[in-house]
């Protein structure tokens, strides 16, 4: 135990029964004529036939599917050319107007454009109606108009083709969108709608520092085709796959979830094993195996914590993937990437056990799909309610699962953090982009997560404990604020809270 205390000490860098539902169409009108529902081809899924998800959900999130009425379904369609590089593919998705007024136009980012790549999209069509797009945020926003204002509770098929080139150099964004390393990372790779909220259309240059995507829940339907050569791992479940020649084709289906991800790598091996409903997958280079276990040993008593002490994990599946990324771990629904480097779980990393590296990465990345993606929230602007969040699940993990000593040595590492910028009262709660150099993790990482040790000691154990229950069921697929959260929080406490969140949060 004094081992792992010192390791986390010195960790510096962390960017890191029932009966099955009735399953019914949206309530919302429809504008549209859906697609037939019976067909060999899961790809022509009814568009309010949810059942095709039910599979990737454990059984208490079910009732989810009834749920959600105004959630967007995409169909997607990835083709992976030989040389990696150069994708090409369609998307067709069902948006529905679940705002208060009629809706001229629906906007959609185009993120390759900005992560180093490239993005073109053609044949924009609007209800079958050909319609010409306009572009800003240096062609990462693309403004579709529509052929007539979308009236509230009306929904709409928005079908385009697309083109992606992906860069071969890890900057910028940490290498979410790359071919490196043969290593495939597809990430933000389709068009995708913005979050329309009190802003209107939600849509900025996000800062190079922190996540680019604020996301509301979604279904995802998506075939990628490939070379055979390699293994695919994406978001969700596989619904079917099939080979022919030197090419592979792959269905997968997700939802709800906040966005959808493909990776892929010729090198792959795989470790799997059951944790009760949930199957934990863990890919990485051949060789890599040992560090691939550990992952999927921590991930699974990761999920065991967090489950009991916010909500159940939502899906059936988790894949852990060994990408080059820069950073040590990124999230996405059910998938989470973790650096590679730090996969030599015998060696050592910048002065520290890789395992110390490893173990504190994979546990934060999977808090993020509690905080992240069942609750969502602006991670641009509000990014405390997700990384703040989720080190201090980190931290809730290793007071279960190493005791008093590992959260005493994971807290410590909280302060070693944020007394980089010698404990300044930066506020937590600025956007990503109001941040110094330096600062960003320091405030968002260290002091964010301790503002949640002093909300524990002002509520008291038990009435923080059953508030967090409470908000994880109540932002469930929604996305939260932070006016939410302290609201939710003085209920249960039946206090002003408003002199703390001043202290640590606003400023």
């Amino acid at each position: 135990m004094k081992k792992l205390v010192a390791s986390l000490l010195s960790l510096g860098l962390l960017l890191a029964s029932c009966a099955a539902p009735t399953l019914t169409a949206s309530p919302l009108e429809s504008t549209t004529t859906a697609a037939p529902a019976t067909t060999s081809d899961p790809m022509h899924s009814a568009w309010n036939d949810r059942s095709i998800f039910q599979d990737g959900l454990v059984e208490s999130e079910w009732h989810v599917l009834n749920e959600l009425a105004g959630a967007s379904v995409y169909h997607l369609e990835f083709n992976i050319e030989d040389d990696m590089r150069h994708i090409t593919g369609a998307e067709q998705v069902q948006y529905t107007n679940t705002e208060t007024v009629p809706l001229s136009e629906v906007e959609f980012r185009l993120f390759p454009n900005i992560l180093g790549g490239a993005m073109q999209v053609t044949n924009v069509r609007a209800n079958d109606q050909t319609v010409t797009p306009s572009y800003g945020l240096e062609n990462s926003l693309m403004i579709l108009p529509l052929p007539k204002p979308l009236e509230p509770g009306h929904n709409t098929i928005l079908k385009m083709d697309f083109e992606v080139t992906v860069p071969t150099e890890l900057d910028p964004y940490y290498g979410m969108l790359v071919w490196y390393g043969n290593v495939l990372s597809l990430a933000h790779a389709y068009p995708k709608i913005c979050v329309y909220d009190d802003e209107g259309w939600n849509a900025e240059i996000p800062s190079t520092e922190g996540d680019v995507t604020y996301s509301d829940a979604a279904f995802y339907l998506v075939r990628v085709t490939a070379p055979k050569g390699l293994t695919l791992i994406t978001s969700g479940r596989e619904i079917s796959s099939g080979s022919a020649d030197q090419v592979q084709t792959l269905v997968a289906a997700s939802g709800p979830a906040r966005d959808f991800i493909v990776a892929a790598s010729p090198d792959y091996a795989e470790v799997s094993k059951a944790f009760g409903e949930v199957a934990i997958h863990s890919y990485a280079a051949k060789g890599s195996e040992a560090g691939a276990d550990f992952a999927m040993q921590v991930a699974s008593g990761a999920i065991d914590v967090y489950s009991r002490h916010y909500a159940p994990y939502p899906y059936t599946d988790l894949n852990i993937v060994a990408t080059p990324t820069l950073a040590l771990g990124i999230e996405y629904p059910g998938l989470i990437v973790i650096a590679d480097r730090i996969y030599d779980i015998s060696g050592t990393y910048r002065d520290s056990p890789t395992s110390a590296y490893m173990e504190s990465t994979v546990a934060h990345e999977v808090a993020h799909q509690w905080f992240y993606n069942l609750v969502g929230n602006d991670q641009l602007d509000d990014p405390w309610l997700d990384e703040s969040l989720a080190q201090f699940a980190t931290l809730q993990y290793y007071s279960d699962e190493h005791g008093a000593a590992g959260a005493n040595a994971w807290q410590a590492s909280l302060e070693e953090r944020w007394a980089r910028t010698e404990n300044a009262n930066i506020p937590i709660g600025l956007p990503v982009s109001k941040y110094n150099p330096g600062e960003y993790g320091s405030i968002v990482y260290g002091r964010g997560a301790l503002f949640f040790e002093a909300l524990k000691n002002t509520m008291g154990a038990t009435k923080f404990d059953a508030f967090l229950q409470d908000y994880t069921a109540t932002l469930s697929w929604n996305i939260a604020t932070p006016q939410i959260f302290q609201s939710l929080a003085e209920k249960h406490c039946g206090c002003n809270l408003s002199a703390l969140f001043q202290e640590w949060v606003y400023r």
